[in-house]
């Protein structure tokens, strides 16, 4: 079987939520920073919380290319609003020291394309 040329790929970001946070990252999720970076261009695919364990959060955005990723991350992390309203939050919420962040391709098989 050929190589198959790439051409979208997802970005899965595993996050530790600091202990009791959940709530308030979940609110900060779904009421800021994800309409936020979609008004921006990203496409985010899902957003998950560990069905047992309070400390676990992952999203999945999509990306047409590394081009498109790079401005888009350019035009998110070096606004205003992330650099003065969302960045001086994210310390009491997350424990940076547990995020994982993982490039990867759908299958030929995949619904996920």
């Amino acid at each position: 079987m050929g190589k198959r040329a790439v051409a979208a790929f997802f970005e899965l970001r595993q996050y530790k939520i600091q202990p009791g946070k959940m709530a308030e990252w979940l609110e900060c999720m779904e009421k800021e920073i994800i309409p936020f970076q979609v008004g921006k261009g990203m496409v985010i695919t899902g957003s998950f919380r560990g069905e047992t364990d309070e400390s676990v959060y992952v999203w999945i955005r999509r990306f047409e290319s590394e081009e498109q990723r790079v401005q888009l991350y350019k035009d998110v992390y070096e606004s205003d609003f992330w650099k003065n309203t969302i960045a001086p939050r994210i310390p009491a919420l997350l424990d940076r020291s547990g995020t994982v962040v993982q490039r990867i391709v759908p299958t030929s098989r995949s619904v996920a394309q």
